[in-house]
């Protein structure tokens, strides 16, 4: 398919999606600000905007809009969110009938690093201790590893607010990448942990600096895993820095998902959509795998969750 369809309404539409990523990639809007973007399809051949097809990124908790009919489609980073809100755990108090349409894979771990001079090696020490820690972690309160830095000291005992109040001092950043905030802060020795994810762009300069992963311990992988966090393996063959193997969270995954009561036919078009334009879309190096992957539970598109049935039909006859 061509990158952009035939018709002057398509360039007007190209025109508003670039519009819309400027304003909503414009750094200087903090986190939980404008920054996430909603498309939508209808009609605006009348007095008013008839929307028939709203697909919108955001946080996990949108699953409370989607399963309301308030959007038909979200997307959210990473899966085990989106398995809380199936399970009715975490951050749902009640099981919501979402499911799967499409998995954007995506390679990624959830890593606490920390300097050994620390003396920390479990977050079950940080407590004890009540070291004075200098991490570095999301500004965002409503990040997905914030969630989980609540969900992980919570099964210890502790809140971040609680270890501010010992000494411990808290470096926010608003990307995994955040020079001024983080990296130069790892270079010259002032942190002495980072608890986040996207590791393929932080992970090398913190082991540089001296830092090593801290591993849950298999109790804190079961309650977790009961939430939805699947444990995976973070190797030395892709990161020679680390003096060992250790075990991680999965951060892989990025779902595009929908209520369970989701009209089917749209829901198969939807995928054939994705599947159609394969070639436009940007997806991570080396994490793709074909098509079919994007519907099946893959180290890239950990799947917890069922597939709408708008979207097994696809896979199964699009897809072997």
């Amino acid at each position: 398919m061509e990158p952009l369809p035939r018709g002057a309404n398509f360039v007007r539409s190209k025109m508003l999606w670039e519009i819309g990523l400027h304003v909503a990639g414009n750094p200087a809007t903090h986190y939980g600000g404008n920054r996430d973007m909603c498309i939508t399809v209808g009609s605006g051949s009348g007095a008013s905007f008839r929307p028939w097809l709203r697909l919108s990124t955001g946080s996990a908790i949108l699953a409370e809009e989607v399963v309301k009919g308030g959007l038909e489609m979200a997307f959210v980073n990473p899966s085990a969110l989106l398995t809380q809100a199936y399970r009715g755990v975490g951050l749902f108090k009640e099981k919501l009938p979402v499911r799967v349409v499409a998995s954007y894979p995506s390679w990624d771990r959830y890593v606490m690093a920390v300097h050994p001079r620390t003396g920390i090696t479990s977050l079950a020490d940080i407590k004890k201790s009540r070291y004075p820690l200098h991490i570095s972690i999301r500004e965002d309160i409503t990040h997905s590893t914030r969630v989980l830095i609540d969900q992980s000291f919570a099964l210890n005992g502790f809140t971040l607010a609680e270890f501010e109040g010992w000494g411990g001092k808290i470096q926010v950043c608003g990307s995994p990448m955040d020079g001024p905030r983080r990296l130069q802060p790892l270079g010259r020795g002032e942190l002495d942990a980072v608890f986040d994810e996207g590791i393929k762009v932080w992970l090398n300069e913190a082991l540089a600096a001296g830092l090593q992963p801290i591993d849950p311990t298999p109790d804190e992988f079961e309650k977790l895993g009961a939430l939805g966090w699947r444990k995976m393996p973070l190797t030395k063959a892709r990161f020679p820095g680390l003096t060992r193997d250790h075990q991680a969270i999965d951060f892989g995954g990025w779902p595009i998902y929908c209520s369970a009561a989701l009209d089917e036919k749209m829901v198969y078009d939807v995928v054939g959509a994705i599947a159609a334009r394969e070639f436009e879309m940007p997806w991570e190096d080396g994490a793709y795998k074909g098509i079919g992957q994007i519907g099946r539970d893959t180290e890239e598109t950990p799947i917890d969750v069922p597939l709408h049935p708008g979207a097994e039909r696809w896979y199964k006859e699009h897809a072997r």
